[in-house]
C-alpha cells in the first residue's frame, strides 16, 4: 500500500511565495508510483489539503482531512515551509506530538539554526569561522554609530529569523543604517548586523540517512547585483550559479567536511544547505538552511544533478529513513 506523503507549504512570512514554488518542485521529485502526494497549505488563516483546486480542511487534532467521506491520514510530512512555522521548530514539535514522521530537523536543531545569531554563536564555539555580528531586539535602544565602529562599513543588516533575503540590506554609508534596521525589523522582531566579508560565495547541500551520507557538489554563486539579494536569488539573469564551484579541491573538501560537521553538531535531518564565503583562503559560514528551496532550479536539485544522482531516488531514501525512526 502506498504511503501518504503530505507536502507542507505556505507559512506565516513573506517567504510563502517561495514555499509555493518549492511545493511544486517537491511534488515533482517524489515518486508518484510509490507514494500518494498531498499538497497541504498552512497559513495563519487556514490549514487545508488542496487537491484539484478543491480545499479540504485539516483536522488539527490528528492532521487528517476527509475526501469523499474517506479520512486521509499522513504517513510522513515533507515540510517545505521557508520561515515560520516550518523552519523554526514549531511544526516539528507539532508533528512529534502527533507521532507523525517528518523529513526535517528536530525541534532543537530547527530552532537553533533558524536564529542566525544563536546558530553562529553556537557553532563558533566548535571552531566554525563566522563574521562578527551584533544582535538588536525590537523596542530596545541601539547606537548606530557604535555598531559601525564595532563592525565597520560596509555591513549587512538582516532579519535574525528569516530567509530568501527578505529585509536584507548592505549598508555602505553610516546615514543608511537606521533605515536598514527598520527594514529588517519589518520581517523579524530581532535584527542581526554582520561584518562584511568579501570573497567567493558558495553553498553546500547534504543529507544523511541510516544507510548513507551524501555531501553534494558545491555551487558557486556570482550575483550581478551588489549582493545575493532576493532579485538575484529568483531572477535568472541577475545571477550565475556554477555547479561544481570553481575552487581548489582542498578548499572544496574542507567546506564539505565543515558542512558534515555542522550537520552532526546541530543534529540535522533530511536535506540541509549551508552557505559560505571564502575570503583570503579562510572559510566563513554564513547560514544553515534546514528547509532549503526546492524549486526545480534551486541549488539542491542542481547539486544532485551534478553528482549524477537520481533526485526521485534520493527523496525516497529520505522519506523512508524518516518513516523508519
Amino acid at each position: 500500500m502506498k504511503k501518504n506523503i503530505g507536502i507542507i507549504y505556505g507559512g506565516y512570512s513573506s517567504e510563502i511565495i517561495i514555499s509555493e514554488k518549492s511545493k511544486d518542485g517537491v511534488m515533482s521529485f517524489i515518486d508518484e508510483n510509490r507514494y500518494n502526494r498531498y499538497p497541504i497549505l498552512i497559513t495563519k488563516e487556514k490549514w487545508c489539503a488542496i487537491i484539484d483546486n478543491t480545499e479540504y480542511p485539516i483536522d488539527k487534532n490528528d492532521f487528517s482531512f476527509i475526501i469523499d467521506e474517506e479520512k486521509i491520514t499522513i504517513d510522513c510530512a515533507y515540510i517545505t515551509i521557508h520561515g515560520t512555522p516550518g523552519e523554526n521548530g514549531l511544526l516539528q514539535g507539532y508533528f512529534d506530538m502527533l507521532d507523525i514522521p517528518h523529513t526535517t530537523c528536530s525541534v532543537e536543531a530547527a530552532a537553533i539554526s533558524f536564529n542566525k545569531f544563536a546558530c553562529n554563536t553556537y557553532l563558533k564555539g566548535f571552531g566554525v569561522a563566522v563574521a562578527d555580528s551584533v544582535l538588536l531586539r525590537k523596542g530596545n535602544a541601539y547606537n548606530g554609530t557604535d555598531i559601525i565602529k564595532s563592525l565597520g562599513l560596509p555591513c549587512f543588516v538582516k532579519p535574525n529569523a528569516g530567509g530568501s533575503s527578505f529585509g536584507i540590506s548592505k549598508v555602505s554609508n553610516a546615514e543608511d543604517i537606521d533605515a536598514a534596521i527598520e527594514k529588517a525589523f519589518s520581517e523579524s522582531n530581532e535584527v542581526i548586523i554582520e561584518q562584511f566579508v568579501g570573497g567567493i560565495e558558495v553553498t553546500c547541500g547534504l543529507f544523511k540517512t541510516q544507510k548513507e551520507q551524501v555531501i553534494l557538489p558545491l555551487t558557486e554563486v556570482v550575483s550581478k547585483n551588489e549582493f545575493f539579494d532576493f532579485e538575484a536569488k529568483y531572477t535568472a539573469s541577475k545571477v550565475e550559479e556554477i555547479t561544481p564551484a570553481r575552487i581548489e579541491i582542498k578548499v572544496r573538501d574542507r567546506i564539505q567536511s565543515i558542512s558534515s560537521l555542522i550537520y552532526d553538531i546541530l543534529g540535522c535531518k533530511g536535506i540541509v544547505r549551508i552557505d559560505y564565503i571564502i575570503s583570503d583562503k579562510k572559510i566563513f559560514m554564513l547560514e544553515v538552511n534546514t528547509t532549503p528551496g526546492m524549486t526545480t532550479t534551486s541549488f539542491i536539485p542542481q547539486q544532485i544533478k551534478a553528482a549524477n544522482r537520481n533526485i526521485s531516488e534520493d527523496f525516497t531514501s529520505i522519506i523512508e529513513d524518516a518513516c523508519s525512526k
